[in-house]
């Protein structure tokens, strides 16, 4: 089984966001803290927004003043994206990076709600959540950085539900749109200077798993033998916000630990196993 990569000796990172600026939403959880916490270690400020407030000013305390900022971000609401987005500009004054991981899985309709209604609310806020704030943050890349090859990166958190048959299709039609969104964002911004790309994470290890025993009992799934842990979605991210993926625009880019790439044979077994009891 493969291992996540360790800090290097004294955790030190190259610093490839010093004197820039970046918004993440999720950020009080999961991959979205781990992505706060890979940038401010890379030399960002980063404005850490969350639905939950408390758990976004628990990771900026964590980081302290002078390089994280909390604010409640619900991407539902079009005014308290916008008031977030702005909070950005007056704290840190400017904008280059804008992360969304905030989203997710609504799981079935709630009682009453209507298939429908249930897709809506998927689609709000899955893709026309993200929409709305890669709107308002576009104005705010363009007020930062004069026209140049780098002027804003926009990464887009997706999953691999959106590649590939996984279940739970308002979830999975919603975050394949994000795909579609950055290719043509890619094209419209590209001239100026903005990228926008995509993250598909496969099974990470984050609390959503809490109530439903653990990922590790996918970890067999995975051709690398284990499911992936936040870190690795931060560097990924990471990556494609900095100027090193300077040349990448439209993609959206598996983080996957290869479970898109074929199947391994404990998921051939499970093939065989449920198509021997269909057949029997």
């Amino acid at each position: 089984m493969t291992q996540p990569p360790a800090d290097p000796p004294g955790g030190e990172r190259v610093a490839r966001f010093t004197g820039r600026v970046a918004f993440v939403t999720g950020g009080g959880h999961g991959i979205g803290a781990a992505t706060v916490r890979r940038l401010c270690a890379e030399g960002a400020r980063v404005v850490v927004a969350d639905l939950d407030t408390p758990a976004a000013q628990a990771v900026a305390d964590e980081l302290g003043p002078d390089r994280a900022a909390a604010i409640g971000c619900d991407l539902t609401d079009a005014a308290s994206v916008g008031s977030s987005l702005s909070f950005a500009m007056d704290h840190f004054g400017r904008l280059d990076a804008l992360i969304n991981v905030a989203g997710g899985s609504l799981g079935a309709p709630t009682p009453g709600q209507t298939e429908d209604e249930f897709w809506q609310a998927s689609v709000e806020l899955n893709l026309i959540g993200p929409s709305r704030l890669v709107r308002a943050a576009v104005p705010l890349f363009r007020a930062s950085t004069p026209v140049g090859a780098s002027r804003g990166s926009i990464v887009l958190v997706s999953s691999v539900n959106a590649l590939a048959a996984w279940g739970d299709q308002a979830y999975s039609a919603a975050k394949a749109g994000l795909s579609v969104m950055a290719k043509n964002l890619a094209v419209d911004l590209g001239p100026e200077g903005i990228r926008a790309n995509v993250v598909a994470p496969g099974t990470v290890r984050t609390r959503v798993w809490d109530s439903q025993g653990g990922p590790d009992k996918f970890a067999g799934l995975y051709p690398l033998g284990r499911v992936g842990e936040p870190t690795d979605l931060a560097a990924a991210i990471a990556f494609l916000a900095s100027d090193d993926a300077a040349w990448i625009t439209g993609v959206t880019l598996p983080v996957d630990g290869g479970v898109t790439a074929g199947r391994t044979k404990e998921m051939t077994a499970l093939s065989l196993a449920a198509e021997r009891d269909r057949l029997s």
